[in-house]
């Protein structure tokens, strides 16, 4: 008996195959870093969020989830806390586009057509937009141009009506929601034996200047390595964010992916 999965490096390559030749059959590429989060979670909280998003999404709408990207490019002050942290790991620039423009090519070459970037760190960003640019230009110079890439970040479907279910005290931004109660609580909802509250640290937002320094500051940086305070995080919040943005995210592939002619979630 075959074990169905969502997971195409689960699959024997024949079933694979038989998937993705035709090229209606969406694949889900999740990116994400090791980077340090707080006191209280995993450094793995970048690749296990978009990869249980791509999980879920794939379910509805009959995609596959490739093996997700487990490093990223550099943590920022600004929004990661900086790449000094013992044990953040990063790649250079050059090094990620490089990496997800061949896989891209790889797909492509098995036959897939539609690809949805799943992103989980902030900082990937500007690098996945290169890299899907110099695909796209490759696979054109090879006489491919049926390909489409969509590139998104899960928190960007928080809908305004959500924020002020999550944040009743008022919402300071996503740049300093960096291990905060956005992550918090889609781990406590998703992975709860990877997170312990108790020793989060509360601490009043972070604030930097209206400018970046290189090399960065460490006391820049809250000690905790957080951005703010994750204390307010709960379960139930986890609830609000896993079903608007595996929502939002299921609409936009309907949408961008549908067959020509067929109805869009629009419709």
């Amino acid at each position: 008996m075959t074990r169905s999965t969502v997971f195409a490096a689960e699959m024997p390559w024949p079933s694979y195959q038989k998937q993705v030749q035709g090229g209606d059959v969406p694949i889900l590429i999740p990116l994400g870093s090791m980077e340090q989060h707080g006191h209280h979670m995993p450094m793995h909280v970048d690749v296990l969020l978009p990869t249980e998003f791509a999980r879920r999404v794939a379910e509805q709408v009959g995609a596959l989830v490739a093996p997700p990207f487990t490093y990223g490019y550099k943590s920022h002050q600004k929004s990661g806390g900086g790449n000094f942290f013992p044990g953040t790991t990063s790649l250079d620039g050059a090094t990620l586009v490089n990496a997800l423009k061949d896989v891209v090519k790889e797909f492509v070459r098995h036959g897939v057509r539609n690809l949805c970037i799943v992103n989980g760190h902030f900082e990937n960003s500007w690098f996945i937009t290169e890299a899907i640019d110099l695909a796209l230009r490759e696979l054109r110079w090879g006489g491919i141009d049926d390909v489409t890439v969509m590139v998104l970040s899960y928190w960007d479907f928080v809908d305004q009506a959500s924020i002020e279910k999550l944040y009743p005290n008022g919402f300071l931004g996503w740049d300093i929601e960096h291990g905060g109660v956005l992550e918090t609580s889609l781990m406590l909802r998703l992975h709860p034996d990877l997170v312990s509250l108790k020793d989060a640290v509360e601490h009043a937002p972070a604030t930097f200047p209206p400018y970046d320094i290189y090399p960065a500051k460490p006391d820049w940086t809250p000690a905790s390595g957080t951005l703010s305070s994750p204390k307010e995080a709960t379960v139930e919040k986890g609830d609000i964010l896993l079903e608007v943005c595996t929502k939002g995210i299921v609409d936009a592939i309907i949408t961008e992916f549908a067959p020509k002619g067929a109805p869009t979630a629009a419709q």
